[in-house]
């Protein structure tokens, strides 16, 4: 098995408990939640490689070019909320900093703003 290299990691807090924010990872087009889910032309939606619930979510590569990226999702209970720390990893070769600015930035902009947003804050 081919060693894991993290491109990126981040750790803040949503306003939802840990389930709700189990489900909207596992099921980001659930019928009857907000879309948060909001891909740019080069993104396709990430298939769920593992789920533990109500902590552990693990998705496949966003990005077509980089299928070796693996976004882990980890969740845990915070003031009535949930602290959700991604960590994003490859097996395969290690972006440039201009692109690795922009995958951190996409990662954090979809979990930190989008998603939040879908909770009404």
């Amino acid at each position: 098995m081919a060693e894991r290299s993290t491109v990126g990691r981040r750790e803040r807090r949503l306003p939802a408990p840990p389930h709700v924010v189990w489900r909207s990872l596992v099921e980001p087009r659930q019928a009857g939640a907000r879309p948060w889910l909001r891909l740019l032309d080069d993104e396709v939606e990430p298939r769920v490689l593992r789920a533990e619930e109500p902590g552990v979510v693990v998705w496949s590569s966003l990005w077509p070019r980089r299928p070796d990226d693996v976004l882990d999702l980890d969740l845990r209970p915070a003031g009535g909320g949930t602290a959700l720390r991604w960590t994003l990893t490859t097996t395969g070769e290690l972006p440039d900093d201009s692109t690795t600015g922009h995958l951190r930035y996409r990662v954090n902009h979809l979990l930190w703003s989008d998603l939040r947003r879908s909770y009404g804050q």
